[in-house]
């Protein structure tokens, strides 16, 4: 089993920035491919942005492509999500996932519960 707990939502105003957490506990981190996922209320949820095992390959959204970048430290056990130039249009749950998937589309076993991004106009 793996524990993923999401941090660093918060409120901003648009064209600001926040970096989100997902730390997992359980089990080690880079044995799992990495997704971040969002939905805002009344919508379906909707895929951010993937990142592979070893972080060298990751897939964006086209809404957040050149905004938001993700990386992670295998060593910390942690996945990030850095998100700049924030709009209204951004606010949403933020859920990340791991999937023991070794390539796209990764399949997800474990999901964090989520942390609130709200963005002011």
């Amino acid at each position: 089993q793996v524990q993923l707990v999401e941090s660093g939502g918060g409120l901003v105003q648009a064209g600001g920035s926040l970096r989100l957490s997902c730390a997992a506990s359980g089990r080690t981190l880079r044995n799992y491919a990495v997704g971040w996922f969002r939905q805002a209320p009344g919508k379906e949820r909707e895929f951010v942005v993937d990142i592979s095992r070893s972080g060298s390959r990751s897939a964006y959204a086209d809404s957040v492509k050149g905004r938001f970048t993700t990386s992670r430290d295998n060593a910390k056990n942690t996945v990030y999500l850095q998100m700049n130039d924030l709009k209204p249009e951004d606010t949403a749950v933020y859920y990340c996932a791991a999937g023991v998937s070794v390539s796209r589309p990764y399949r997800y076993d474990y999901w964090g519960q989520g942390t609130q991004v709200t963005v002011s106009a």
